[in-house]
């Protein structure tokens, strides 16, 4: 199977003034596509929104773990990817301020199967997750727009507020309506920004859980495997209490961004507020890299920034890591705030989030609108599936900005083969992941 991603993406028909839908989905993302191909799957009909036409660029680290394979193979794309050029994840390398590094292996069996991760260009990644939704959608009696805008989300308040469909804008402008919308537009979603500050006045953006990135592609980069191995995350000075990285994506690319807590970035001065200037300052002078990079060159135009909201717990907050459904509405992925605060990791938490939202959702019980009861319910179930995950990486984020600390605990797992080995296992397990913020395991790993 040999997938083209530089072609258009055939979508149909458009959908005429006033036609309705099961669901209607904002967002053609990862998460969006995920969640309208597994209602697809289940036969509802589906109006899946795209405001980009593919194929389209999307700035990240171009990770997909194995959280996220679970799903992509569930949804039969997984083939695709590995007939698309491609780099296995193995392990991952950390360094620390002082310049001292550790590869930590990922699950052995997890590798063997092809399920340990991938890192490919998001332009590759999210065309075959659009495509194959576009498929199922279609295949289900859907619609699918692309270039397409939602200018306005509708809701009414009789007898209690509840969103109920949205209007768009493209060749022309349509409205919509479903029992359940899925706002999955990224940290800016319509659907988000109705739920969250329009009908309930929260405050959707905090500084303190956003992060700030910027993403280059480069070609001649020394060190780096070229179909399979590890991925770098470099914890240097300038860039604590985020990291920079080095992602091989396909034989002779990487991915070289950096990420910082945005609260964090505004407190630097002059060239470090800039993460364009401080990721050209660690590649041209910094002693540890400026050699690896001394005959690449970066891909023209790759040059991107965004944002990633981070799903890490709120102080005095009752729904966590923020509020994210009501009546007729549930959001999944960025717009939910879903991104991991220490790994950046997203897509697998898109992914797990628009498969429990579909599940909640039954077309026949719900035909008079998504309920209230159920909304509250995704959000209970959505915190107990990821709030653990996300909150031990929330405590670690706050670890590595201890520089000392961080010194001292990669010099030790550098030298110890038993603490790679337990750290390989907070890689894939969740129970395990506790150990990294517990102060008795810190005490017996770095200062014994």
């Amino acid at each position: 199977m040999t997938i083209d991603w530089t072609v258009p993406i055939e979508t149909g028909e458009l959908p005429v003034d006033g036609e309705n839908f099961d669901i209607i989905v904002v967002g053609g993302g990862p998460g969006g596509s995920a969640a309208a191909a597994y209602a697809a799957m289940r036969g509802d009909r589906v109006l899946l929104i795209e405001k980009e036409v593919w194929p389209r660029d999307k700035t990240c680290g171009d990770a997909v773990g194995g959280k996220s394979l679970r799903h992509v193979k569930e949804l039969g794309v997984k083939e695709m990817i590995e007939a698309t050029p491609h780099f296995r994840v193995t392990g991952m390398m950390f360094s620390s301020p002082n310049g001292q590094n550790v590869t930590i292996a990922l699950p052995k069996d997890d590798v063997e199967r092809k399920e340990a991760g991938y890192a490919l260009p998001r332009i590759q990644f999210d065309y075959m997750m659009f495509k194959r939704a576009t498929e199922l959608v279609l295949s289900s009696g859907g619609k699918v727009v692309q270039g397409t805008k939602v200018i306005d989300v509708l809701h009414d308040s009789v007898p209690i507020s509840r969103i109920t469909g949205v209007t768009i804008e493209g060749d022309s402008t349509t409205t919509h309506c479903a029992p359940l919308v899925i706002g999955a537009g990224g940290y800016r979603c319509p659907v988000a920004q109705t739920i969250v500050e329009d009908l309930n006045g929260e405050i959707m953006r905090d500084d303190d859980h956003y992060c700030g990135a910027y993403r280059e592609y480069w070609t001649g980069v020394k060190d780096v495997g070229d179909e399979e191995g590890a991925i770098e995350l470099h914890f240097v000075d300038d860039v604590i209490p985020g990291y920079w990285w080095i992602f091989p994506v396909q034989k002779g690319m990487v991915n070289v961004g950096i990420g910082m807590v945005i609260s964090e970035q505004r407190k630097q001065k002059g060239m470090r507020k800039s993460l364009k200037k401080l990721q050209h300052h660690l590649i041209n002078e910094h002693p540890l890299f400026k050699e690896r990079f001394a005959e690449a060159k970066m891909v023209e135009g790759s040059g991107k920034g965004w944002q990633l909201p981070f799903g890490s717990p709120r102080k005095g907050k009752a729904i966590q890591p923020r509020l994210s459904a009501m009546a007729g509405a549930m959001c999944i992925g960025d717009a939910a705030s879903l991104v991991d605060p220490f790994s950046g990791e997203g897509i697998g938490n898109a992914l797990l989030s628009a498969k429990l939202a579909i599940g909640l959702f039954d077309s026949s019980k719900h035909k008079d609108g998504f309920p209230q009861e159920m909304a509250e319910q995704y959000m209970v179930e959505l915190w107990g599936a990821l709030g653990p995950e996300l909150t031990n990486s929330y405590k670690i984020q706050k670890i590595v900005r201890r520089r000392r600390l961080m010194n001292l605990f990669v010099k030790k797992a550098a030298k110890r083969p038993a603490l790679q080995d337990a750290l390989t296992d907070a890689l894939a397990s969740k129970d395990a992941q506790k150990k990294l913020h517990s102060p008795l395991w810190l005490a017996r790993n770095i200062l014994l």
